[in-house]
C-alpha cells in the first residue's frame, strides 16, 4: 500500500522534447504534494440499437498535467523558475525570455512492490504561483503540461539521483516590500502569478501531444494592505503605472529579490464586513517596462 509519506519526485532535463535522455541525471523535487497525472479525453460510440445500448468506449487524446506545491527555498527550484520564465540565469539574475525547456518527471511510490515508478515525458512549467502572508512559509505552485505517461519496475538504467537541497524555507519574517520604490510595511499579502499559455497541439496519427503553443508571458497578482490613506488607492483610480519589489530572506541569509519594474492597479475594492481594520485588496497586471526590458526579475542572492 502506497503512503504519501513515502512519495518522491524527481526531475531530468530533456535535450529533445518528449524524449527522456538516455542514464538521465534526476535532481530531486522538493514538494508538499502533486496533482500530476496522465488524463485521457474519451468518446462513446454513436450507434443507435434498438435495446438502447451502447456498443463500445474508446479512450481519445491523452494529456499530462497536474501541479507541483512546494514551500519555496534559496537554490532548491532555480532550473523550475528558469523554466517558467523561459529565460537564463544570467549573473544570478532571471528575466523572462522564450527559450523553451522540457523534462522528464519522475514520481517514485514506496511501498508499491510492482511498478514504483511512474515517468511522465515532455513535461513543461506552464505556470508559478506564489504567496507571502505574514507567519507562514512562502508557498506557491508549478503548474505543468507534458505528452505521456508510463510506469517503470526498476530504475531507468544508467539513472543518477541528486540529494535535495537543505536550504531553509523562506518565510515572512524576514525581507522588505518595496512599492514604487517606497518601503511599504502596511501589507498583508503578496500573490504572484506567471502564466505562459501553453496549449495541448494533437495532430492525426498520434494520441499525445506535439510541443505545446505557447502563449505570451502573463504575471499577475495581488498586493494587499492595510487601508490607512489613499496612496495606493489613487494610483488604481488615476491608471498610475508603478513598481513592486520584495526580497525572500532565510535563516542563513540567502535571498531571492523579486521585481515587477512596472505594474498597474487593476482594481481597489474597499470591503468592511464588520469592526476591526480594514484591509485594501490591489489586483495588478505587470507589464513590459521598456527600462529592464522585461515584466520580471528575480535575482539569486547567496550568504
Amino acid at each position: 500500500m502506497a503512503d504519501g509519506s513515502q512519495h518522491s519526485m524527481a526531475y531530468a532535463a530533456e535535450s529533445t522534447y518528449g524524449v527522456t535522455p538516455a542514464s538521465p541525471s534526476f535532481k530531486a523535487i522538493r514538494n508538499k504534494g502533486t496533482t500530476l497525472a496522465l488524463t485521457k479525453e474519451g468518446s462513446a460510440d454513436e450507434e443507435l440499437r434498438d435495446d438502447r445500448q451502447i456498443t463500445d468506449y474508446r479512450h481519445m487524446n491523452k494529456s499530462v498535467g497536474g501541479d507541483i506545491n512546494i514551500n519555496l527555498s534559496y537554490g532548491s527550484f532555480d532550473d523550475l523558475l528558469e523554466a517558467v520564465s523561459m529565460g537564463t540565469w544570467t549573473n544570478d539574475k532571471l528575466t523572462v525570455g522564450a527559450t523553451r525547456r522540457s523534462f522528464t518527471i519522475e514520481r517514485k511510490f514506496g511501498g508499491i512492490p510492482d511498478k514504483p515508478y511512474h515517468r511522465y515525458k515532455g513535461c513543461e512549467v506552464n505556470t508559478l504561483n506564489l504567496t507571502v502572508a505574514p507567519g507562514a512559509r512562502v508557498s506557491g505552485s508549478f503548474g505543468i503540461i507534458g505528452k505521456d505517461m508510463n510506469l517503470g519496475a526498476a530504475a531507468l538504467p544508467g539513472s543518477t539521483y541528486g540529494d535535495a537541497t537543505s536550504t531553509q524555507v523562506f518565510d515572512s519574517f524576514k525581507g522588505v516590500i518595496n512599492e514604487g520604490s517606497t518601503d511599504l510595511a502596511i501589507v498583508t499579502e503578496v500573490t504572484l502569478t506567471l502564466e505562459n499559455g501553453l496549449e495541448s497541439r494533437y495532430v492525426i496519427g498520434s494520441d499525445t501531444t506535439v510541443q505545446p503553443g505557447a502563449g505570451r508571458s502573463n504575471v499577475t497578482g495581488q498586493l494587499s494592505a492595510y487601508f490607512e490613506n489613499s496612496t495606493l488607492l489613487e494610483k488604481f483610480l488615476n491608471e498610475d503605472a508603478s513598481s513592486l519589489e520584495f526580497s525572500l530572506v532565510d535563516a542563513a541569509g540567502n535571498s531571492y529579490v523579486i521585481t515587477l519594474p512596472k505594474i498597474k492597479y487593476t482594481g481597489g475594492q474597499v470591503d468592511v464586513s464588520g469592526e476591526g481594520a480594514i484591509i485594501l485588496p490591489l489586483p495588478f497586471q505587470a507589464v513590459y517596462d521598456e527600462t529592464e526590458g522585461t515584466n520580471l526579475i528575480i535575482e539569486r542572492i547567496a550568504a
